[in-house]
């Protein structure tokens, strides 16, 4: 099948990091393309995750992004702040987060740009990335591949913990400091090189390794042999239409292109 988007493409690829889950894990789905690789798990081999509506309930099923005037959610419980701090103490969580830059350790900012003191830019602050990252699984998503997001040196602030041991007052990283895998628009990156080294771990279709190394700015692990990032299947199409009615994944990635690259010529 090559009938596809880059959005779609995507999203089928970040469900596997979900693939070796735990049987009950509680997922955080921050943003669109997170929210249907969820639900694609959730759908196809992973029916027990628990994930909640936005709000305060668990839902059995998953919510469909964007209006939903007429939809009823399925509660099957509560999840106010308590519980949530009480299920990322216990580690039983993998958070699909969005930082705005990553570095060669991992380490994530979701703060300011620049000289912490005088930032270009401000953003949101560290949110929950700090417990997050000493708890829980943490996999992260770019919409764009380039050296600003994945950056030559240390981030600007770092809001989530990474495998930085000058970071640590004995070196050694916390117990469950966990990163799995980070989605791009040009490939699948993941930190099971040498300690914890970024390797590529599949490409989309049309994209080199030379591209990825080009577009990022510390060096890459480039194992011997690197797959294409594998095509979505039509059960998998259908679950993301169906939960996205609006077609808000054309919004993913600038122009919406095609998941084979040579289509857009």
């Amino acid at each position: 099948m090559t009938d596809y988007t880059l959005a779609e493409l995507a999203i089928c690829a970040a469900s596997e990091i979900f693939r070796d889950e735990t049987p009950e894990v509680f997922a955080t789905l921050i943003g669109t393309l997170p929210k249907l690789a969820g639900y694609i798990a959730k759908e196809t081999f992973l029916p027990g995750m628990m994930m909640s509506d936005g709000v305060y309930y668990l839902a059995s099923e998953p919510v469909p992004v964007g209006p939903r005037p007429d939809f009823e959610t399925k509660r099957e419980g509560r999840i106010g702040y308590e519980r949530v701090f009480t299920i990322v103490a216990a580690g039983n969580r993998h958070a699909f987060v969005g930082p705005v830059q990553v570095d060669k350790y991992g380490q994530m900012n979701l703060s300011c740009i620049g000289d912490y003191k005088k930032p270009k830019v401000t953003m949101l602050g560290v949110r929950g990335l700090p417990g997050n990252t000493v708890n829980n699984r943490t996999s992260m998503f770019f919409a764009s591949h380039n050296k600003r997001a994945l950056v030559a040196d240390e981030v600007s602030m770092v809001s989530g913990a990474g495998y930085n041991p000058a970071r640590y007052p004995n070196g050694k990283y916390p117990i469950g400091l966990d990163h799995r895998q980070i989605i791009t628009n040009l490939c699948v990156l993941d930190f099971e090189g040498p300690n914890h080294a970024i390797r590529v771990r599949s490409l989309h279709p049309g994209v080199t390794f030379e591209e990825v190394q080009e577009n990022t700015g510390f060096e890459l692990m480039r194992p011997d042999n690197i797959p294409t990032t594998a095509d979505p299947t039509q059960a998998q199409l259908d679950i993301i239409a169906k939960y996205d009615p609006h077609n808000l994944r054309a919004y993913i990635f600038k122009d919406n292109p095609p998941g084979v690259r040579e289509k857009a010529a």
